[in-house]
């Protein structure tokens, strides 16, 4: 049986994209440098005069190269002129290029004037891309989340589901956890609250360092996504959205000051 633990520099660890991968894929997997640290590889690659020796550190998608990711999507599966609502008074502040574009907790790219939004929920049905300024508010934070298409490495669930750790994003953060299983999805309860849970990405599962698994973080949340007011529900579902006219300019929300 393959499994996998951490990479020795827990910032580069990758088990978290290699996480839904089945047997089949993992058995014919190796990996040469998962024991040995960067700087020791850059030693290695000088010493020997490899040609990729002062190369820099790959960000982000690394097989994308040059190509920035939104023009890797736009040319893959296009663009489509939607709408951008403010969540709490449905207030329509902008357009965007298509819901695809953005994730949940987002705040680059929504070129919108004023302080900074984040895109807090999508109406992928209507292509409408929901945002907040008051994204980091305490009473906007949630703990409880479903994953469905579970992939276990070793063929079936872990035996002990309330002493887990769980990453529900790539890089060194990690979440204490358990679950409980309502079919085929897994209701999971995080010991911390997060404000990025976002619909679509991966939730990877560990036993201590190893990881055992992971699945696909879904739409419903128990009742506890980001509130969304009536009037931007009603104009998100609006056909004909030319009516909206023009795009309401942000006021800056005032700062209050505790002495």
């Amino acid at each position: 049986m393959s499994l996998f633990g951490f990479d020795i520099c827990i910032v580069k660890d990758q088990t978290y994209f290699l996480s839904h991968l089945c047997q089949t894929q993992l058995k014919r997997l190796l990996f040469p440098l998962g024991c040995v640290k960067k700087e020791e590889v850059r030693k290695l690659a000088t010493e020997f005069d490899l040609p990729n020796k002062d190369r820099k550190d790959s960000q982000g998608i690394c097989f994308l190269g040059k190509i920035k990711f939104s023009d890797f999507v736009g040319r893959h599966i296009g663009e489509m002129k939607g709408i951008i609502l403010e969540a709490e008074t449905g207030d329509f502040l902008g357009n965007h290029r298509g819901f695809w574009f953005y994730t949940i907790g987002q705040r680059q790219g929504l070129r919108l004037p004023g302080e900074p939004c984040y895109v807090v929920e999508k109406d992928t049905k209507n292509n409408v891309v929901f945002v907040s300024r008051n994204y980091y508010s305490i009473d906007k934070r949630r703990r409880v989340f479903r994953v469905g298409s579970l992939s276990w490495l070793s063929g079936k669930p872990p035996g002990n589901v309330n002493q887990l750790r769980c990453k529900i994003r790539h890089g060194p953060g990690f979440y204490s956890c358990s679950f409980e299983m309502e079919g085929d999805v897994a209701v999971v309860h995080l010991d911390e609250d997060d404000q990025g849970l976002a619909a679509g990405q991966f939730a990877a599962f560990y036993e201590g360092t190893t990881c055992i698994g992971s699945g696909v973080i879904l739409e419903s949340w128990d009742g506890q996504c980001f509130p969304v007011c009536a009037k931007a529900l009603e104009l998100a579902a609006m056909e004909d959205k030319t009516k909206l006219g023009k795009p309401v300019k942000i006021k800056t929300m005032p700062v209050t000051t505790i002495c």
